[in-house]
């Protein structure tokens, strides 16, 4: 059975004593608070405070009722709480505007910071310390002694105290107790509180890692429902964030001289630089003073309220380890008086209040005189006796008034839900028929009802109501800690953080006035990897959180112009990635120019072979009555030296910026001149070929291949590579075109329109070049010293080696070395039938013109 279930238990067993059904008068068996501080008024406000942090250690005597015993370790923090509740209350007694004719009491009791002497504490409050219970009734029916109670100070007792109070309809309004769940109202429909809920602080903190960065963070936890829900909404909060987690660990309440240890052996060996804690003050006081003692002097604590202005942590030893703590505090009030009302009293002025004696000899270290029951009227015993209004101690200061402020505003709330029911008219009332409470026998669910409407302004000038959940807004001072000019620490608001509603929220911080741990200016990083630089990507490690990665570059086309990218951005149409892809730049636009040198020296070779061809028709025109020039059918061969020009100059056509007309000329042109071009070479091959077969006796041939069938054969030829391209040209011409593909250039090149078209004009030209070149193979052995059938066999092998190979080189090369290949293919079949036809003839025209004779020519 868990410790809640035994706690039950123990409560029915209490209330079941307490609540006899016998006819006699119900009898109390036993107090159960022993101290506590009580003032009679017409309305008894509870309150519970942990004046103490240790509880009295258990009886293991089971054979006798045990002793009362007296809970340890002073805490003089929540003893100010306390008399902050007493001052609050005194104050309101002495407004005349607020609950006139009427007196607040008070019944406060210590609960040990501990849940046994919370829950018993809390049920000693509502059923009051007088042994007979209800001497005028047979039953246990009568009102509560507290029908409303200010606490607890920590959230898993606040729990329990909800849940075993909530059946009786007892409010209570806490000041401490911020986790979230006491905000189900299914389940605590009596608990208010006038401190924020975690779910705002979780929000808040969630917001300050994503705004420095921090992807990479321990967690220090206790083991109670504050820490659990805090860290468990934390956790929700950064669920869709880049944040991690290091290492999680949990401050036990048992065995912490084994697992404080090791708790500090992982903050050291962590590489996070920041730790989250949510904890309770003392079990930070536990942790932190390890700390100190193995100097850890590297990390950024983050705080929460619980710890972040408790005086007895940020003490001047844990200066060196806590420097540059920051966190969220409660908003801070300012309470005239209070000082004053804290050092007031004396010994003698305060006789009921069991803690006095404890507190004096905490303060000033004093013994009372010896008397074995002293009173408390007897002045303690002190060396260097002073008053307290020369201590400066965690008691009288009132700089830092937040928990102590959020105990004064829950009285307030209590107090304005009582005046509104002072306030309520017989007829217009909440209640059945319109009716008032009866204000002289107030009932818990009356209280209930007027807490859910109450909406006030405090004396500090503070607006204050509950939502439907019973919360107050929430609003946070974010501090720092700094070291002041004398050496001490200091509280310094360095930010703020407020929740408007449920869903917006104001979240602002000077980052300049902050000092990080250890002393920093600069913001600290906390990270498993550092972050990606723009160009690259991340790539999460296998087998570790999402926050552990690494940074790999983006690929071609896709940028990252941001730290810490998950993914690259690819490029927008006609445009690229630069080289450290960190912006798209406009794609480089490529095409083969006349300013780039190889366009320039594909042109100068064009222009030269032009200039060549030109130079040998001027020597065959001066030379055109020479034996050489007429044997070899000057007609033809000006012919074919105009076609060979024609080839020259078309290459010209293929360099420069595609457009419409360029890419129409550069294949037409280029198909028309090689088609004549090897029109006149065949015919040529063909007029050899039987011219020699004509030479013998009784052949009549040479009749059929006259210059007139010579033209005719050359213009049909011709006539069928021009109904092709114009056939090509009408049904779908050449156009210019972009290819992007996955490139930093835009490749500019003339699309073919036509496949079919492209193939049958090459084809055309392939057809006639075999032909030709099978028949000058076959006439290559004519006994001729000037055989014109070898000199056109080696040049149609140049020009079908030269258009083989340019097939798969045209297929293979990128962007403009394409055009590059083709205009090769071009200059390189035409320079081989320059050369190859009409280089020998022209050495024996220029050179060697004793071979230029008649005798010569017809030697054979």
């Amino acid at each position: 059975m868990g410790v809640r279930t035994w706690l039950w238990l123990w409560v029915l067993l209490v209330l079941g004593a307490v609540c006899g059904l016998a006819e006699s008068s119900c009898q109390l068996l036993e107090t159960l608070t022993s101290q506590s501080v009580y003032k009679e008024g017409d309305v008894i406000i509870g309150g519970l405070f942990p004046v103490h942090l240790q509880p009295p250690e258990p009886s293991l005597d089971f054979t006798q009722r045990a002793a009362l015993l007296q809970c340890q370790n002073f805490y003089l923090r929540g003893y100010r709480w306390l008399q902050t509740m007493i001052f609050a209350v005194e104050e309101i007694n002495r407004n005349p505007q607020l609950l006139p004719n009427l007196t607040l009491g008070y019944a406060l009791a210590d609960t040990c910071l501990a849940d046994k002497t919370t829950i018993s504490a809390a049920l000693g409050l509502v059923t009051g310390k007088d042994p007979v219970v209800n001497p005028s009734s047979s039953r246990c029916g009568r009102t509560p002694k507290v029908p409303v109670i200010v606490g607890d100070a920590r959230s898993s007792t606040s729990i329990m105290i909800a849940d075993t109070l909530g059946v009786f309809n007892i409010p209570m309004v806490s000041y401490f107790a911020t986790c979230a769940c006491l905000g189900d109202r299914q389940k605590y429909p009596t608990f208010f509180r006038t401190v924020p809920s975690d779910a705002f602080q979780a929000r808040a903190m969630a917001r300050m890692l994503r705004l420095f960065g921090w992807t990479w963070v321990g967690v220090v936890m206790g083991d109670d429902d504050y820490s659990k829900s805090g860290i468990q909404l934390l956790l929700e909060e950064l669920q869709n964030s880049q944040v991690c987690v290091a290492f999680s660990e949990v401050i036990p309440k048992v065995n912490l001289e084994k697992s404080i240890p090791r708790i500090v052996a992982m903050l050291r060996q962590s590489t996070a630089k920041v730790i989250i804690t949510f904890a309770i003050a003392t079990d930070m006081h536990v942790l932190l003073s390890e700390v100190l003692r193995q100097n850890i002097t590297n990390k950024q604590w983050i705080a929460t309220e619980s710890w972040i202005t408790a005086s007895f942590i940020s003490s001047p030893e844990n200066l060196a380890s806590m420097s540059g703590t920051i966190g969220f505090a409660l908003r801070k009030g300012n309470l005239q008086g209070l000082r004053s009302f804290l050092t007031r009293f004396q010994p003698k002025d305060l006789p009921s209040d069991p803690f006095l004696q404890e507190f004096w000899e905490v303060i000033f270290g004093c013994s009372w005189k010896n008397d074995p029951s002293p009173s408390l009227s007897a002045m303690p015993h002190c060396t260097g006796y002073e008053s307290l209004d020369n201590i400066e101690n965690i008691y009288t200061d009132v700089s830092q008034l937040r928990a102590t402020y959020s105990v004064y505003k829950a009285v307030y709330a209590i107090a304005h839900a009582i005046h509104n029911m002072l306030s309520c008219q017989p007829g217009d009332g909440p209640f059945e028929n319109g009716g008032c409470p009866d204000v002289t026998n107030l009932q818990p669910w009356q209280i209930l009802h007027y807490l859910h409407t109450v909406n006030f302004t405090t004396p500090v000038g503070e607006a204050t109501h509950f939502d439907e959940n019973g919360e107050p807004p929430a609003a946070y001072d974010i501090i720092n800690w700094q070291v002041g000019a004398h050496g001490t620490l200091e509280f310094v608001r360095v930010g703020q953080f407020d929740s408007v509603d449920g869903s917006h929220s104001e979240f602002d911080i000077d980052v300049k006035r902050v000092v990080w741990g250890g002393g920093q200016k600069e913001v600290p990083m906390s990270v498993c990897s550092m972050p990606c630089p723009p160009g690259t990507r991340k790539a999460v490690q296998k087998g570790k959180p999402i926050c552990c990665f690494d940074c790999l570059p983006c690929a071609e086309g896709e940028i990252s112009n941001t730290t810490g990218s998950t993914e690259c951005q690819k490029c927008p149409d006609r445009f690229w990635s630069n080289a450290a892809r960190t912006t798209c730049i406009p794609k480089e636009v490529e095409f083969l120019s006349f300013q780039e040198i190889m366009g320039i020296i594909l042109a100068a070779l064009s222009v030269s072979g032009v200039v060549l061809t030109t130079s040998v028709l001027a020597t065959f025109f001066f030379h055109r009555d020479t034996p050489l020039v007429r044997a070899n059918n000057a007609e033809l061969s000006f012919l074919l030296l105009l076609s060979l020009s024609l080839c020259f100059l078309c290459a010209l056509a293929f360099i420069g910026r595609p457009t419409p007309w360029s890419c129409m000329l550069r294949h037409t042109l280029f198909g028309i001149s090689f088609v004549l071009c090897i029109s006149c070479v065949l015919s040529r091959t063909v007029v050899v070929l039987v011219a020699f077969r004509a030479s013998v006796p009784g052949s009549n041939i040479m009749r059929y291949f006259g210059p007139v069938q010579q033209r005719l054969a050359i213009s049909l030829c011709t006539s069928v590579q021009v109904l092709i391209c114009v056939l090509w040209l009408v049904l779908s011409p050449p156009i210019p075109a972009e290819v992007q593909g996955r490139s930093a250039r835009i490749i500019l090149e003339c699309d073919v329109g036509s496949g079919a078209g492209f193939a049958c004009v090459l084809g055309y030209i392939g057809l006639l070049a075999a032909i030709c070149f099978l028949l000058a193979f076959l006439a290559r052995k004519l006994p001729d010293n000037f055989n014109e059938a070898k000199f056109i066999t080696f040049s149609m092998l140049i020009f079908c080696a030269v258009w083989i190979t340019f097939i798969p080189a045209y297929v293979s090369s990128p962007g403009k070395y394409t055009v590059a290949v083709e205009i090769f293919a071009i200059l390189a079949s035409s320079y081989g039938l320059l050369l190859c036809i009409f280089a020998p003839k022209c050495y024996i025209i220029l050179l060697r013109p004793d071979k230029n004779t008649k005798k010569k020519m017809m030697a054979k």
